[in-house]
């Protein structure tokens, strides 16, 4: 099933191929790129490599939370989430980005995963202006709203990965 709500239209893409093509959302058991089995809905698109990718990548997956009844803490932690893989991509990879995001029923957790061209040979903009102390907290903020996360390598590029619970964690 092809969604093709307008807040859910990709970006521009480097790739001519992707250019307008709206967000995927799938319902079914196919293999995302990342091979995680996709189990009940999923979501993907192509993202553009500047650092506007972070904010539409955000409300690509807002709206996503939203239609999934995600709760608002749940997502809040899930958009963190999708924020760090997404600079960090933009700022430490190459192109293309890929967003892809799947509703686990089975334990109730949202994987995200951010697909990249792999390492860039030098720092994006943002990360070679500033200090070593203004960055490098990502992977912790990560690590700590996760419950999995990691990096899977693989013939088109890199991919990584935050599995997040959906539901809120009590008080």
């Amino acid at each position: 099933m092809k969604n093709t709500h307008p807040s859910l239209a990709c970006a521009p893409a480097a790739d001519a191929r992707h250019r307008g093509r709206p967000c995927r959302e799938q319902d079914g058991p196919p293999s995302s790129p990342a091979g995680v089995p996709l189990t009940d809905h999923h979501t993907s698109c192509r993202l553009a490599h500047r650092p506007e990718a972070v904010r539409h990548a955000r409300q690509i997956v807002g709206s996503v939370l939203r239609r999934w009844q995600v709760a608002e803490d749940a997502a809040a932690s899930v958009l963190l989430v999708v924020s760090e893989l997404v600079t960090n991509a933009v700022e430490h990879a190459r192109p293309p980005l890929a967003l892809n995001v799947l509703l686990e029923h089975t334990g109730r957790r949202v994987w995200v995963g951010i697909t990249d061209g792999g390492p860039a040979a030098q720092q994006g903009a943002w990360a070679a202006s500033c200090a070593q102390d203004e960055h490098g907290r990502g992977l912790a903020i990560v690590d700590t709203l996760a419950t999995a996360h990691g990096t899977r390598r693989h013939r088109k590029g890199t991919t990584h990965w935050a599995r997040v619970p959906a539901v809120d964690r009590p008080a």
